[in-house]
C-alpha cells in the first residue's frame, strides 16, 4: 500500500534537507532531491518499526500568531 506524505525541504550548504509534514521527526537529508526522497523514505520505515502499533503518527496543527518586527 501507498500512502502520500508532503516533504518539505530547502538547500543547506549545498544539501538538500527534508521532513515528512504529517509525521513529526521523520527529517533527513541528500546531495541531490532524488537521494532526499530516498533517504527520507528509509528514515520514515526506521520510525515506523519503532512504532508497530500506530498506523502512523498523526501530527497535528494550530495556527500561532507572532509580532514581528
Amino acid at each position: 500500500m501507498k500512502r502520500a506524505f508532503t516533504l518539505e525541504y530547502w538547500k543547506d550548504d549545498g544539501w538538500y534537507v527534508g521532513k515528512i509534514k504529517e509525521i513529526p521527526g521523520v527529517f533527513s537529508q541528500g546531495e541531490t532531491l532524488e537521494e532526499l526522497e530516498i533517504n527520507i523514505e528509509d528514515a520514515y520505515k526506521l520510525i515506523m518499526e519503532e512504532t508497530p502499533k500506530l498506523d502512523h503518527p498523526v501530527a497535528q496543527t494550530k495556527e500561532l500568531l507572532v509580532e514581528v518586527l
